[in-house]
C-alpha cells in the first residue's frame, strides 16, 4: 500500500470538504437605515453634500436611482419594510400603532432570520420611535424580531433644552437644530455606531450569523451634530428653494394639505432656510460618518467578504421644496429614498433606474441567503437586478398617504415609473389626478393633467395604478389576523431633558 498516495488522498478530501463549507456558509446581514434622509447625497448626483462613506458603498455595491417607500412616514414605512407587505394590508397607517396590534400572527423579517438560527440584533431604530422623545427606550419596537437589542442614548437627547427652534413650543416635528459641543461617540448616532462595531467583532470571533440592523436617529430633527460637521458647509451657500405658492393652484385640496399641515413652516425667511438646510445637510454628513465606522470595521474584521449591505431611509424630505418642510407627501422628494446593496456575489458600481419598492427587501435578502420566503411577503426580489444585467423586474412603484383636509380623510396612490409620476386623490365623493413627466421635469413642477397631448399616457397609467391598488389590497395567503381601526397606544414616557433635570 502506498501511504503517501492515501495521506495526499485524505488532504484532498479534506481541503474539498472545506471549500464546500466555505462555499455554503450562509451570507451575514448588515442593514443600515437612516431616519429621514431624502436623496441629497454625493453618490445620488447632489455636489452639495458631503457623503464620502455612502459614496465609497455606492461604488462597491448598486445604487437604486428610483426606490420608493409605501407611505411617506416613519411607522407605516417601517412596518411595511419589516413585514413585506403594502400598509393596505399592515392595517397600519398611523405612527404610535405597534406591528402586532394589526397583523399580530406576521413573521416579520428579523422574526425569519432567528426561525433560521441567526442571531438577530437591533441597535437604535428600526420600527417607528418618536424622535427625539423615544431616545433611549425601545419605543414602538417588536420584541419577537430581535434577540438582542440596544437603546443607544447620547448627549443630543441630553442636551434638547439647547436646541434652536422656529417655534417655541416644540415637538418631534419642530424645525430645529443644534451645532453641539463634544465629540461623534457622545451624541445618540455615534454610541449606536460604536455598539454595532463590538457586534462585528464578536462575530468576527464567534463566527456566528447574523442579521445586524443598524438604525440611526438622524438626520431627522432636531439636527444635531457636531461642530465641525457644520464647519463643512457655508450657510451663504445653501440654494433657496421655490416657494411652491404659484403651483399649489395646479393641484387637488387633499395634495396641498399635505404640503401646507405646518402652518409655523410657511414662508420661511431665506436666512432661517439657509440655516435649516445647513443643519440638514451638517447632520447627515454626521450620519454618513458613523456609517464609515460601520463599514469600516466590517472590512478590518473580514466580515466584509461574507455579509451582504443594505442601506436606505425609511422615507424621503423636502427641504422647502413647494413651500413644504419634511415628509408626508406624494412626490419624489418624500417617497424617494436612497437604496444601496453590496456585498459577496453582486455587481459592483452599477446604477438602475428600475424603479423597485422597500416592501421588495424582504424577499431580496431571504433569495440572498437562501432562506424561504413566508408565503404572505409581498414585492419582487430585487436578485436578478443585483447579480446581473436583467431587466427592470417592475414598472412602477407604488406609495399611499393619508391626510385630513376640511375636516375628511382623504385617500392618495401614486406610483412612479422610469419616466411619470401618477396620483390619484378620493377626497368627500371626488377624485383628482396628478401627472408629471420626469424627462422634463425632475422635480415635478408642472402637473400636466390637463395637457391633452398625455392622454393616452394618463389612461394607460391610471390601469396600472387601478391594479397595484388591487393587488395592494388583497390579504394575502399565511398572513394570519388582520385587525382594522386598531387604536393608536398611549406615548411612553417622556424622557425630559431640561437645564434642571440633565438626564
Amino acid at each position: 500500500m502506498n501511504y503517501k498516495n492515501i495521506i495526499l488522498s485524505l488532504i484532498t478530501v479534506l481541503f474539498l470538504n472545506n471549500t464546500v463549507i466555505e462555499n455554503n456558509k450562509k451570507f451575514n446581514v448588515l442593514f443600515i437605515i437612516a431616519d429621514d434622509l431624502n436623496c441629497d447625497i454625493g453618490a445620488y448626483g447632489n455636489n452639495e453634500v458631503f457623503t464620502p462613506n455612502i459614496d465609497e458603498l455606492a461604488k462597491n455595491g448598486v445604487l437604486f436611482e428610483n426606490a420608493h417607500v409605501q407611505y411617506p412616514l416613519c411607522g407605516p414605512s417601517r412596518v411595511s419594510l419589516m413585514t413585506g407587505l403594502y400598509p393596505d394590508q399592515t392595517k397600519s397607517k398611523e405612527l404610535r400603532l405597534y406591528v402586532r396590534q394589526t397583523i399580530p400572527d406576521v413573521i416579520t423579517l428579523g422574526q425569519r432570520f432567528i426561525m433560521e438560527k441567526y442571531n438577530s440584533i437591533r441597535v437604535g431604530k428600526i420600527y417607528h420611535y418618536h424622535n427625539p422623545r423615544d431616545i433611549g427606550t425601545s419605543g414602538h419596537d417588536d420584541h419577537f424580531s430581535w434577540d438582542q437589542t440596544v437603546n443607544p442614548y447620547g448627549r443630543d437627547k441630553i442636551e434638547e433644552y439647547k436646541l434652536n427652534k422656529v417655534k417655541e413650543n416644540f415637538d418631534g416635528a419642530t424645525l430645529s437644530w443644534l451645532e453641539s459641543e463634544g465629540l461623534d461617540n457622545e451624541q445618540t448616532d455615534g454610541i449606536g455606531a460604536d455598539e454595532t462595531i463590538n457586534f462585528l467583532e464578536k462575530f468576527s470571533k464567534n463566527n456566528e450569523n447574523f442579521f445586524l440592523a443598524f438604525g440611526l436617529y438622524r438626520p431627522h430633527i432636531p439636527f444635531v451634530a457636531p461642530k465641525k460637521y457644520f464647519d463643512f458647509y457655508d450657510k451663504e451657500d445653501m440654494n433657496l428653494p421655490s416657494n411652491g405658492n404659484e403651483f399649489l393652484k395646479t393641484i387637488s385640496p387633499p395634495a396641498v394639505k399635505s404640503l401646507r399641515a405646518r402652518k409655523e413652516q410657511i414662508n420661511l425667511d431665506n436666512s432661517t432656510i439657509k440655516t435649516v438646510k445647513k443643519a440638514y445637510y451638517s447632520t447627515t454628513s454626521f450620519v454618513d460618518a458613523q456609517i464609515g465606522r460601520v463599514l469600516e470595521k466590517l472590512k478590518e474584521t473580514g466580515l466584509d467578504k461574507n455579509t451582504i449591505v443594505v442601506f436606505t431611509s425609511d422615507h424621503g424630505y423636502h427641504l422647502g421644496e413647494k413651500g413644504h418642510w419634511q415628509k408626508q407627501t406624494l412626490y419624489d422628494r418624500a417617497t424617494r429614498v436612497p437604496l444601496i446593496i453590496s456585498g459577496p456575489g453582486i455587481i459592483t458600481n452599477k446604477r438602475t433606474n428600475s424603479p423597485v419598492e422597500l416592501v421588495d427587501l424582504y424577499k431580496t435578502l431571504m433569495d440572498l441567503t437562501g432562506i424561504s420566503v413566508p408565503g404572505f411577503v409581498q414585492g419582487y426580489s430585487l436578485k436578478n437586478i443585483l447579480t446581473s444585467n436583467s431587466k427592470p423586474i417592475r414598472k412602477s412603484a407604488l406609495s399611499e398617504l393619508r391626510v385630513y383636509s376640511n375636516s375628511a380623510l382623504a385617500q392618495g396612490y401614486s406610483i412612479k415609473t422610469d419616466r411619470y409620476r401618477f396620483t390619484k386623490w378620493e377626497h368627500k365623493g371626488k377624485r383628482y389626478s396628478e401627472l408629471y413627466d420626469h424627462k422634463y421635469d425632475f422635480n415635478e413642477n408642472k402637473n400636466l393633467i390637463y395637457d391633452e397631448n398625455y392622454n393616452k399616457i394618463k389612461d394607460s397609467l391610471e390601469v396600472i395604478l387601478t391594479k397595484r391598488i388591487e393587488e395592494a389590497k388583497k390579504k394575502p395567503n399565511g398572513l394570519g389576523r388582520q385587525f382594522e381601526n386598531a387604536k393608536p397606544t398611549f406615548e411612553p414616557v417622556r424622557m425630559y431633558s431640561s437645564k434642571k433635570s440633565k438626564l
